[in-house]
């Protein structure tokens, strides 16, 4: 067993990260390359970035060692539909070195297993968007919300940042003075807290800074609801709990009532210690009193486990997880 090796992928939008582990445990390689998925950047150029971080993680690794490997990738539904996508994987793969057989996975189900070894449970996940999803078997089962900006995605980043804009403007509207939330709004977006003598002036300007970027760019305003809600800021406070709501809905939506299986949380909102991960948890641990709540942690060692599972000397996948994928070391990262 120690002489066998497999490798994990985890591929994102802005970055793609890979890792090569021995079954013993020891990690033998890491790689690290821009975003990766075709969706986003096309099947080639994401090609390039997975041929480039699998090459950084076997750089001391003979590939003949690696007996499977696993790349973890959002929309990875679509590039499995896609012959020519999945060729640019298929020639990244072989150019480094490797011969073995690989999978492909959706993020949701990597996110799932870097929290924890059962085969059932939930994953719900908030960044830039929301989804949650139902694991069955390890395999995803059904899946809610990751709707995107403009359909769903309800509780998520840009949500929080929609929503952060239309409190503003909703005080603007009604000739309030924006309070703590409303004046970092105004900053990040006009450059200044002030507002004009006729407060419909402002409003435009601030329809006008929305409307001329990319919708979903929204989202970079949920960094300025979170730091407020710790503070206590009224307004951020109760947008960060009608987000739990709104997340533990979403999961509501797949996940039976009473279900004892674990719950792991993932994405940037929910991972590290949050006033918004500390409501959603605090939802779930209400609606699923005998739940564990678990927090994910390392994508690409997950996807590496998820590849070691299947082979026939791996008896113990459950010690084997303890082995390959480190507990979060994030703050909220406990359970």
């Amino acid at each position: 067993m120690s002489d066998t090796v497999v490798v994990g992928l985890d591929v994102g939008g802005t970055s793609t990260r890979a890792v090569a582990l021995a079954l013993t445990g020891e990690r033998l390689g890491t790689g690290r390359a821009g975003g990766g998925n075709p969706t986003s950047h096309g099947a080639e150029r994401a090609a390039d970035e997975l041929r480039a971080a699998l090459r950084g993680a076997l750089s001391g690794v003979d590939p003949d060692r690696v007996r499977a490997g696993t790349i973890g990738l959002a929309g990875a539904g679509r590039l499995l539909a896609d012959p020519a996508g999945r060729a640019a994987f298929d020639r990244a793969w072989r150019d480094a070195g490797l011969r073995c057989p690989y999978a492909v996975h959706g993020d949701a189900l990597v996110a799932y297993a870097s929290g924890t070894a059962g085969p059932h449970g939930t994953v719900l996940i908030a960044g830039t968007g929301a989804i949650a999803a139902q694991v069955r078997d390890l395999r995803l089962d059904r899946v809610a919300d990751g709707h995107g900006w403009l359909l769903g995605d309800a509780g998520s980043g840009f949500w929080l940042g929609r929503e952060a804009v239309r409190r503003l403007l909703a005080d603007l509207d009604a000739a309030r003075a924006p309070g703590p939330l409303g004046r970092r709004v105004l900053v990040e977006l006009l450059g200044d807290d002030r507002v004009a003598p006729r407060p419909r002036d402002t409003v435009d300007a601030l329809i006008q800074a929305v409307t001329r970027r990319p919708p979903v760019e929204l989202a970079r305003l949920a960094p300025l609801v979170v730091s407020a809600a710790a503070e206590a800021e009224p307004v951020a406070a109760a947008l960060i709990a009608e987000a739990a709501v709104l997340l533990a809905d979403g999961a509501a939506r797949i996940r039976p009532a009473g279900d004892g299986d674990p719950v792991v949380l993932g994405g940037g909102l929910l991972t590290g210690g949050t006033p918004l991960a500390a409501a959603v948890r605090a939802e779930l641990a209400r609606r699923w009193p005998d739940a564990p709540l678990r927090t994910a942690g390392d994508g690409a060692a997950a996807a590496a486990w998820l590849a070691a599972r299947d082979l026939p000397e791996v008896t113990d996948p459950a010690a084997l997880h303890a082995l390959l994928v480190p507990p979060p070391t994030r703050p909220g990262g406990a359970t």
